[in-house]
């Protein structure tokens, strides 16, 4: 009935979205199989994008040819630019998105992808045929042929729903769960393990009274995700509100614990340490008074809101009692209680850096599947796997990302060589070379990659290769204007920086910290006329290398040293049993990642310094 295709995807959520539209786009024959079509993109749970080194990784999504940024720009009510105060490498975009219109806007732009089909079922099976994919098995008993799988299946893997004292089976709620692929794969020799995240209840916004809470606006210029002109940013925003839990609302949360299935065993799985419970935050944290609550709506038009920071798995009853005590929640109508869910998940040391797995060729895993919660580094991994898997069946060399290329490139790296034992969540302290990974500068680095795969068209290419030519250019203006002390002595003075001795170039004067590029107007119209052709964009790119030279520089030397460790291959059968120099734990390691070059092996939790120096002399040889 269906034909054989080149890539099945299975699941529907960012990664299952990203994966096809990318294979498809590359020219490969995808079909798409959800359990329910009307679920495409659907945000489970926070109906936001981007926030702290994800806004990251979704402007490098964008770069790499992907759509999250796209269709985050066209659905979002409110855009913020985290971290401002801080240095460029820790800003981080951030939208507040409709969540409908996210949803529709994924599906929309998934239909127009010529070579992408949508099957509406439950995957039951994979099809393994002398330890190579060939296919997939549904529910109602349709065997469907491919070249290669990438499983996205988030929360659905056996999926069991928590409310108190009640659970029941479900990936999310009201949809019901996944079966028989987590058996087929533990017989196939996976190791798989049981994960844990929640979501808060969601509320009636015309019950809330939005005077006793804090007003949280949009940026005054906000931005957009996306590097592409046909994205456009807000001209008008809706705004967030802040509240706050007390001791009441606390008092009321403790007299749920017993029946709480976080104290009483019945869940096992390890949920999100940056994103816990309300109950497990006033138990960790008693000594606090009260916990911010963030009241968001879920749309432009919708009454829903979104109580983020409630996330919560105790009974209904106590959840409605304790938001009635959470200022402006007084009069609060619940919409639907908060809950946890578990899941299976399958160790991600089990896959290669391309994230296809290592028992069976051409099974790739992407998403939660992995251990990963939130949607940018589920999205992230499902473009790595579909552009992956088409690369490989057709007998190209794969992408894999550097740790100095891509907070994606971390993300994976991290997940093939550390794992992960409880959901792994991306953040800016994970990259060592984070001030080269700006949000700012991620077409910089991606869009020649992306162009020569194919995902990137020749507009966009031409855009990138536009901007920093004209980055360049304004750069070269600002180091070859030198200016004279007594010109910079009133500027100087007036923002208590120290005066200059000799003849300086304004580059050299906007290194300072405290001079912004646009105070360099001052000194003269002509140096204004230059500056202000520029776009804000080619501006503040401009003003980040000169501000940030030294360091960036320094940065790139430490990415070099650690990238020539790349270069020295490891073959996949090496025998690291024949070095009787390497400890005991480093030998159990290295057999079990099979890491493919020394810099990989150097990164594997239990690899000393001392192993890697055994392995270098010995490759060396």
């Amino acid at each position: 009935m269906l034909p054989e295709y080149d890539i099945i995807v299975v699941g529907a959520g960012h990664a299952g979205c990203e994966a096809a539209a990318a294979a498809a786009n590359m020219g490969s024959k995808v079909l798409l199989v959800t359990m329910n079509m009307n679920t495409i993109a659907h945000m489970s749970c926070n109906p936001a994008m981007g926030g702290i080194a994800k806004g990251q990784i979704i402007r490098e999504i964008d770069a790499l040819g992907g759509y999250s940024g796209i269709v985050t720009d066209k659905s979002m009510i409110q855009f913020r630019m985290l971290n401002r105060s801080k240095g460029p490498a820790m800003w981080s975009p951030r939208a507040q998105s409709d969540r409908m219109r996210f949803a529709e806007e994924w599906r929309l732009t998934l239909e127009a992808i010529e070579n992408l089909d949508f099957w509406q079922e439950m995957v039951s099976g994979l099809i393994v045929e002398k330890g190579k994919l060939v296919g997939v098995k549904t529910s109602i008993g349709l065997e469907i042929k491919a070249k290669a799988v990438v499983l996205t299946n988030g929360t659905f893997l056996n999926g069991l729903i928590h409310i108190g004292e009640k659970q029941f089976g479900g990936g999310r709620s009201g949809e019901r769960a996944a079966t028989g692929i987590t058996e087929q794969l533990i017989q196939l020799g996976f190791e798989s393990g049981r994960m844990k995240t929640g979501t808060p209840p969601r509320v009636d916004g015309r019950s809330l009274n939005f005077d006793r809470m804090e007003e949280q606006e949009g940026d005054e210029l906000p931005g957009k995700f996306s590097y592409l002109d046909s994205t456009r940013p807000l001209t008008t925003q809706r705004s967030c509100y802040i509240t706050y839990t007390n001791s009441e609302v606390h008092d009321i949360l403790q007299t749920g614990f017993e029946k709480s299935p976080m104290f009483t065993g019945r869940i096992q799985g390890l949920g999100p340490r940056y994103c816990p419970s309300i109950e497990d935050k006033i138990n960790r944290f008693a000594e606090r008074e009260r916990h911010q609550i963030f009241v968001e709506p879920e749309g432009w038009n919708t009454v829903e809101i979104y109580v983020n920071g409630f996330s919560t798995s105790l009974p209904e009853n106590v959840q409605y009692k304790a938001l009635t005590k959470i200022p402006g929640f007084e009069k609060v109508k619940m919409f639907r209680p908060g809950y946890a869910i578990e899941y299976d998940f399958f160790p991600p040391t089990q896959l290669n850096l391309t994230l296809e797995t290592k028992q069976i060729e051409n099974l790739y895993f992407a998403g939660q599947i992995n251990g990963t919660t939130g949607y940018e580094e589920a999205g992230c991994q499902g473009l790595m796997a579909g552009i992956n898997a088409h690369l490989k069946i057709n007998n190209k060399e794969p992408l894999v990302l550097k740790r100095s290329e891509a907070y994606i490139g971390v993300l994976i790296d991290d997940l093939i060589n550390k794992g992960t034992d409880e959901p792994y969540r991306m953040f800016t302290s994970r990259a060592e070379f984070r001030l080269l990974l700006r949000q700012d500068n991620a077409d910089l680095r991606l869009t020649e990659i992306s162009h020569k795969l194919g995902l990137a068209k020749d507009d966009r290419l031409n855009q990138t290769l536009a901007k920093k030519e004209q980055t360049q250019d304004l750069i070269d203006h600002l180091n070859k204007f030198l200016i004279k002390p007594n010109d910079t002595k009133d500027l100087l003075a007036s923002i208590n920086s120290a005066p200059i001795k000799d003849k300086s170039s304004l580059a050299t004067i906007l290194q300072r910290p405290e001079i912004s590029i646009t105070d360099l107007c001052v000194f003269s119209g002509e140096i204004e006329k230059v500056i202000k052709s520029y776009s804000a964009e080619i501006i503040e790119q401009a003003e980040i290398q000169i501000k940030y030279q030294t360091y960036i520089e320094r940065e790139k030397s430490n990415s070099e040293k650690m990238n020539s460790l790349e270069n020295l291959k490891i073959k996949p059968e090496f025998d690291y049993n024949q070095l009787p120099s390497l400890s005991a734990e480093a030998k159990e390691k290295l057999l079990k990642i099979r890491p493919e070059t020394l810099g990989q092996a150097s990164r594997i939790s239990g690899v000393s310094p001392s192993d890697v120096s055994v392995l270098m002399v010995y490759l060396g040889r």
